[in-house]
């Protein structure tokens, strides 16, 4: 049975034929969202219904019940709608009112907007910010601005984007494009975004940042340095920082994931450091730690050749910004006690209790893949 989101509920629906799809499309109906996927053979790229991405000639359109079914007949996502990414981001009393959002994202919403679709503006208030960071409306100008960014980069010219992207005016769009990213529509135009999402865990959730490069970050949402963390990439990669996912972000989530499961004591992931020769030779002496043990600061100075530096290798430890994925919560004091831990000294005798026992269990040790 095909099923959609309609008015904010899942309700069944009859099972739509190819030319009430194809109309759907056409109409840009983001009332049949989950109910199948539409992909383009002259671009090769999927979308979901209510894409607002230039409609498709009937002979050029094929579709699909689900997005891995799109996937593995060789199309690739849209990077306007995103069909792959909001089925498992969101919780299920929110998820209707998101995908609603990414089919008018020029559309204003009002508190009177949320209560009308049965849901309390203070909660979804409190739910982006606690794993966003930022209000509900911060949240949807981010998404428009990374819209914009894409279309900028796929080489439309800025007048339409501003125009298809809600703006009112070029400047209105300038402006805001500066506010949100640091950079005008000429620096953004051709260069792709860092994006940012999170990743649950059973200690809390976790920001991942990553470009089509490398991940570049990853650190517990609630970490106080998070907004000089953001200041400082952006300013290094010279990109703007959006909300998005890309598949850099997916696999950290699958490798976290298996990492938090038991089946994962390393990880092999791209990563973006771009940090200074010696930074990157401690962060790089980090990865070698073994799962489950611990090494000092004074022990990594002398592996390094400097054996005089345990202070520099402390605060190299504590400038990574790749929580877990390289693994700082393995460095203790000389005497073996606990210090600091930019995600709490909590989370890091969790880390390492769970580690250590998992160590001594040999049935349930995690393996590579």
């Amino acid at each position: 049975m095909w099923r959609s989101y309609i008015t904010g509920m899942n309700a069944n629906v009859e099972n739509p034929n190819a030319d009430q799809m194809y109309q759907a499309v056409v109409q840009r109906d983001a009332s049949l969202e989950g109910v199948f996927f539409f992909a383009v053979r002259t671009t090769g790229i999927f979308c979901r219904p209510g894409c607002r991405a230039k409609t498709p000639r009937r002979e050029n359109v094929e579709f699909f019940t689900s997005a891995d079914h799109a996937l593995s007949a060789g199309y690739r996502p849209c990077r306007r709608c995103r069909p792959t990414e909001l089925a498992g981001s969101f919780p299920d009393w929110l998820r209707p009112l998101v995908l609603q959002t990414e089919n008018q994202i020029d559309r204003r919403w009002t508190d009177a907007d949320l209560k009308l679709l049965g849901l309390s503006p203070i909660r979804v208030r409190r739910w982006f910010q606690q794993h966003y960071g930022m209000t509900f409306h911060a949240y949807l100008r981010t998404r428009k601005i990374s819209t914009a960014v894409d279309q900028l980069q796929e080489g439309s010219d800025v007048t339409s984007v501003a125009l298809e992207s809600g703006f009112q005016s070029l400047s209105g769009f300038r402006d805001c494009l500066r506010k949100w990213t640091g950079q005008t529509p000429s620096d953004a135009k051709g260069k792709s975004p860092i994006v940012v999402d999170r990743i649950l865990t059973p200690l809390g959730p976790m920001l991942a940042a990553g470009c089509d490069a490398g991940l570049c970050l990853l650190e517990f949402a609630d970490r106080k340095q998070l907004p000089r963390q953001f200041q400082r990439i952006r300013k290094q990669f010279g990109r703007p920082i959006l909300p998005g996912s890309n598949e850099v972000l997916k696999e950290a989530d699958r490798q976290i994931q298996q990492y938090f499961g038991g089946s994962r004591i390393e990880f092999d992931l791209p990563l973006r450091t771009d940090a200074s020769p010696f930074q990157e030779a401690v962060w790089n002496e980090l990865q070698k730690i073994p799962y489950g043990q611990t090494r000092s600061y004074g022990e990594l100075a002398q592996t390094l050749g400097k054996p005089t530096a345990s202070r520099a290798v402390g605060r190299s430890n504590g400038d990574n910004r790749l929580a877990i994925v390289i693994p700082c919560h393995r460095v203790v004091r000389g005497d073996g006690q606990l210090c600091g831990y930019a995600g709490g000294l909590w989370r890091k005798r969790w880390l390492l209790n769970r580690e250590r026992k998992s160590q001594s269990l040999p049935a349930s040790k995690p393996k590579r893949d």
